[in-house]
């Protein structure tokens, strides 16, 4: 099996292509940083925010994770430590879901 890979380029300083936030092939997104496997294009959806979204990391230590806000997580390489964001508690396409 192949697997493709996606280099995310995820930083709070960055901004992304659009071809970024639309690209919805199936792969693999991993740190733009160190390569670390970070999320699954099956987690990928559409959000109106202007960051690609996802509802769960590919693997439990994908990223790590600090409170910032009552409901806001600061989300980081699981690896290198490499910024990508925040995890919004309570906003995914679902009821429950974060969203990435």
């Amino acid at each position: 099996v192949r697997k493709t890979f996606l280099y995310l380029l995820f930083c709070t300083s960055c901004s992304l292509t659009v071809s970024t936030l639309f690209y919805f092939n199936a792969g693999i997104y991993v740190c733009s940083k160190c390569g670390h496997e970070l999320f699954s294009s099956q987690a990928k959806y559409e959000h109106s925010s202007p960051w690609p979204a996802f509802t769960k990391t590919i693997h439990p230590d994908s990223v790590s994770k600090r409170k910032d806000g009552k409901h806001a997580l600061k989300v980081s390489c699981g690896k290198c430590g490499n910024g990508l964001g925040h995890e919004f508690l309570d906003d995914g396409p679902k009821a429950g879901q974060s969203r990435f």
